[in-house]
């Protein structure tokens, strides 16, 4: 390393939120790849078999429809990362009209969904593992961006975090 050189931190110190990012990689493995249920568990079938159906197909297609939103508004603000990039600006429009973090609460119906469809209760354990996360990870992002952000806290009290009118 040479002197007067800015020190590079390793990813693995998650002083931008990288573990953030790493525990939604295996949560998001989890949801297709994972096992459903426990040998001997009785399938998850909180609704009928059709009304199960419709409301997966419903909430997978809804949540896909936030994210691809949430990323076409964001453009060059997109990371995978909480920790805002140096050039972001602050977006209140389209989706983030509703929801403050639509990608996250795209990503948390597509989850829900997914367990309706597979009727697996281990799988709607995932999809609830993927909330606390995604909310977890939403509090620190939001810590960071009414840091760079001084009109976000107004932006807070006008638009829920991850379900409209809710939460």
């Amino acid at each position: 390393m040479t002197i007067g050189a800015p020190s590079v931190v390793p990813w693995w110190q998650g002083r931008r939120g990288e573990w953030y990012v790493v525990l939604q990689a295996v949560l998001f493995l989890l949801l297709p790849l994972g096992p459903r249920t426990w040998p001997g568990w009785p399938a998850f079938a909180p609704l009928a078999s059709a009304t199960a159906s419709t409301l997966a197909v419903v909430l997978v297609a809804g949540g896909f429809a936030l994210v691809v939103s949430g990323v076409t508004w964001l453009r060059s603000n997109l990371s995978p990362l909480p920790y805002p990039r140096d050039s972001a600006t602050l977006v209140q429009t389209g989706p983030f009209r509703i929801v403050r973090h639509p990608m996250y609460s795209g990503a948390i119906l597509m989850a829900f969904g997914w367990s309706l469809a597979v009727q697996g209760l281990l799988t709607f354990g995932y999809a609830l593992l993927m909330f606390v996360l995604f909310d977890m990870k939403a509090r620190r992002e939001e810590a960071w961006l009414s840091e760079r952000f001084p009109e976000y806290s107004c932006y807070q009290e006008r638009t829920r975090k991850l379900i409209p009118f809710v939460f």
